[in-house]
């Protein structure tokens, strides 16, 4: 697969020939990669396909470029994983949200957990989920996705588990898992899995879960984990989980 640089255009910047692109990624072609007429890109549709596209026209409005090569190209997992994460201070999210991609999640959930330190208000919801698309994007990019991860509103665990169901695997990573006789490992919950499937993974916040989001999520059918022997930060948590689910996956299963 050639080595240019990717962008993510919605789908109706597409036609049968051509791809137009504008907003954010215009300032970043124009102004920052200082790419011409001439110059290649690669294009990706929202379904996930991508196309070698020719810069043919440049305006202050938008960059017009022709299709040159539909590629047959997949960097997706085979399965479909979900991270319910909790808010956490500072750019924790922020890292989740960065990694996460890179390691292939599906989508991300913002959860306003009973125990997270961090609230917030509408202004600062909308503000933060602009920030976080972005992120999600650009990392996109950056390691060549077919698709950007679906980035949800934030909801609470109450909300999660009212769409629970669409999963086929539904997982809570808790920490008092390991500490009883016969705990539930990762591993065990992945051997489990099959390609096409898709996966819930709710991760808590610096303090864990509350007794009663943990009794709720196990009324529910949520599976409580262990993630290896040691007490992970809840950054770390999906990122383990993630790399488990690719290696098993990816590759593992191709040896």
């Amino acid at each position: 697969m050639p080595d240019l640089q990717r962008y993510f255009v919605p789908s109706e910047n597409w036609d049968d020939h051509n791809v137009y692109i504008k907003g954010d990624d215009l300032h970043h072609i124009s102004r920052v990669m200082r790419f011409r007429t001439g110059h290649d890109i690669i294009c990706n549709h929202p379904d996930g396909q991508a196309a070698i596209c020719e810069i043919t026209g440049m305006d202050e409005h938008h960059i017009s470029a022709e299709i040159r090569e539909w590629l047959q190209e997949s960097t997706e997992m085979p399965i479909s994983v979900t991270v319910a994460q909790a808010l956490a201070k500072g750019d924790k999210f922020d890292h989740v949200l960065q990694k996460g991609t890179e390691l292939g999640a599906s989508a991300f959930i913002p959860i306003q957990a009973e125990r997270s330190v961090v609230r917030w208000d509408d202004k600062k919801a909308t503000k933060k989920m602009t920030r976080y698309s972005r992120i999600v994007k650009e990392a996109s990019e950056q390691c060549h996705r077919n698709k950007v991860p679906h980035l949800h509103p934030a909801q609470t665990i109450s909300d999660v588990l009212a769409q629970s169901d669409d999963f086929d695997h539904k997982l809570f990573a808790y920490e008092e898992e390991a500490k009883t006789d016969a705990f539930q490992t990762f591993a065990q919950s992945v051997g489990r899995m099959t390609s096409g499937e898709r996966v819930l993974l709710v991760i808590g916040p610096e303090g864990g879960f509350s007794p009663k989001e943990v009794v709720l999520m196990k009324q529910e059918g949520v599976t409580p984990v262990r993630l290896g022997p040691r007490i992970l930060r809840t950054e770390t948590a999906a990122m383990y989980a993630l790399a488990s689910i690719s290696y098993h996956f990816e590759e593992w299963e191709c040896t």
